[in-house]
């Protein structure tokens, strides 16, 4: 399944600081798009400096304790990982990302009850947001639960049918369906959403290849 995107908290911080900052703030919107960078080349424990300084400047920020949390994840420390993702979700309750971290994380370390209570929990507490039906959505997918896992993802697209999340997650499911057709309509329309998806351009042209088309009436 698809991991969280930490360069979002990079643009999000950017319109944060778009107008009058102090040099406080940008030292550490500085350590945050250095700590990006050292990300994405796979320096898990340079990023995690990196973030780790900027939350010694912004203790309070939900996006850089989540940042910390996914460096210790990508490094094999689960715990210290699962302590940053809840000191995030306590300032930050329904940080999506942060929310299918810890998920997965409970799920890959065999406390799967644990996961769905707090996926559950999540669900009842925000009724109306897609978000928590998306995340529930992927635990029943994890699980083999093809038609729930369908159901619920479905469900998510009542509350926010631009979701980027659902779409994608909704396409897996059908692609293990073997309904190819209908997970193309789907990557394609999270695609028109946020081009910048090259995993997703990916199965576009691999389901293209495979001569995937558009799905007729059932």
């Amino acid at each position: 399944m698809w991991r969280a995107v930490i360069s979002l908290f990079v643009a999000v911080l950017g319109v944060a600081l778009g107008g009058c900052v102090s040099t406080e703030q940008e030292r550490a919107q500085d350590y945050n798009e250095d700590g990006v960078y050292l990300y994405r080349r796979g320096d898990y424990m340079g990023a995690r400096e990196s973030f780790k300084a900027a939350l010694a400047l912004q203790p309070e920020d939900a996006g850089l304790l989540f940042n910390v949390g996914e460096c210790y994840d990508r490094l094999g420390k689960t715990a210290k990982a699962e302590r940053y993702y809840n000191e995030c979700l306590k300032r930050s309750p329904n940080h999506a990302s942060c929310r299918h971290a810890l998920t997965a994380l409970l799920v890959g370390a065999g406390r799967r009850p644990e996961a769905e209570r707090m996926v559950a929990d999540w669900m009842a507490r925000e009724p109306k947001l897609a978000m928590p039906y998306a995340e529930d959505g992927w635990l029943q997918h994890e699980a083999g639960n093809l038609p729930q896992a369908q159901a619920r993802l479905q469900q998510a697209l009542e509350f926010d049918p631009h979701d980027n999340r659902t779409l994608t997650e909704l396409a897996l499911v059908y692609e293990e369906m073997n309904r190819p057709d209908r997970a193309l309509v789907l990557y394609e329309r999270a695609l028109e959403r946020d081009p910048h998806q090259p995993e997703l351009t990916e199965r576009v042209n691999f389901l293209l290849a495979k001569g995937a088309g558009r799905p007729h009436p059932d």
